[in-house]
Parts: structure tokens; sequence; C-alpha cells
């Protein structure tokens, strides 16, 4: 029944957040989608943001992918159900009442090939002796990401954690200009050691980074 009135009245709850401030969950034409104060955080144009992004990489090569930025785990269930990929994801997510509406309205819970682990993501890869294949970085506060995610250590960090080549999709910001200081700053940060494209105005919004990481 509230299915059904979701596509007449969408109906909203709203969650207090420490970290994203509130979270609201809302019951819209039949889907559930899960939002901050200004922005998607997933389930929605997000979702497909990131699923144009996937579009550009071999998933069929990735045996261990590592997801910076879980949110309600939209990009999880498109890898699954969308793209049926079926190897292992390690989640990281800072924000526990994000977690925790993942898993009680989305159901997305840990399994045998998902890992999810409540922690900050700069000191996740910094400290990380794993490789991944595959590293998507959704790392938004609201409509912004942290500036630490824009600086040398990190990109040096995703550098150290990612093998040859392996790739990673990098949601990067929101209208950004193509000319724009970090997308500048960005791309010399990865340097000559990865291909890179930049894909902007994507679903009319966001720059997405790819990159491949070149044989050392």
């Amino acid at each position: 029944m509230k299915k059904f009135f979701s596509y007449i009245w969408p109906t909203t709850r709203r969650f207090p957040s420490k970290i994203n401030g509130t979270l609201e969950v809302t019951y819209v034409n039949g889907k559930k989608v899960l939002d901050t104060e200004n922005a998607n955080y997933s389930y929605g144009s997000l979702q497909k943001i990131l699923e144009f992004g996937l579009t550009k990489v071999d998933l069929k090569s990735v045996e261990n992918l590592l997801l910076l930025g879980m949110g309600g785990g939209s990009v999880i269930y498109s890898l699954r159900n969308t793209f049926e990929y079926t190897k292992n994801i390690v989640a990281v997510e800072i924000d526990p009442e994000v977690i925790k509406l993942a898993k009680e309205e989305f159901g997305i819970t840990t399994s045998k090939k998902l890992q999810i682990i409540e922690g900050d993501a700069f000191q996740f890869v910094k400290n990380s002796t794993e490789k991944f294949q595959l590293i998507i970085i959704d790392l938004f506060i609201d409509i912004t990401v942290p500036p630490v995610f824009y600086e040398k250590d990190f990109c040096k960090n995703i550098t150290n954690v990612l093998q040859n080549e392996g790739s990673f999709i990098f949601n990067v910001g929101i209208n950004l200009e193509k000319n724009s200081k970090t997308l500048e700053t960005l791309t010399s940060h990865f340097g000559k050691g990865f291909d890179l494209q930049i894909l902007q105005k994507v679903n009319g919004t966001n720059t997405l980074i790819i990159g491949q990481k070149l044989m050392q």
C-alpha cells in the first residue's frame, strides 16, 4: 500500500547524522531513495552517474573491488544486479547512520563477498596492504568532496593500493569546469603513471575521472 501511494504522494522519513546532517529516505514512484539536504546520496541520479562510469571499465577482469563511500549501497546493487558482478567487494563508509540505513532500508549487509568497514577512507587506503583491481571513489559530504581527497597524499595512496593495469572511477565533483583547478590538480597528482579520461556533465551534473594504472 505504501508503494502504491508513493506514486501519488512521495513520503519522506528523516534521520539525524553527525556527519551528513539530516538524511532522508523518500519513497517516490514506488522506489526508495536516500538523500542529504541538498543532494541525492543513493538510488537516484547518483546511481546513474556511477553506472555510467562502470561502463567505461572492464569488470570481467576484476576480482577484488574497493568502494570508498558506500552510501546507501546503490552502486553495490548496480554491480550485483545490473552488471552481474559476483566477485569480492570491500566497502568503506565513515557514517554509521548511513551503514544502518543501507542495511535496514535497502538490504545491504555484510556477506561472504561483501565486507563493510566503518571508517575513514583516507586512513583505509593509507594503511591497507591489500591491492585492488578496481577502486570506486565517491566521497561526498552532502554536495562537497572533502578537500583531503583532492590532495597528493590521497592520490598516492590510491596508486599504492591499485594493482598494475587496475582502474579507478573517481566522482570528483558537481558542475566542475573543464579547466578547473581541481581537475588540473588531480590529473597532476596521478601523473604519467595513468591513462586518464575526464567525463564531464555525466547525467547533466557530475565530473568523473576514469584512470587506468599503467604497468610499472
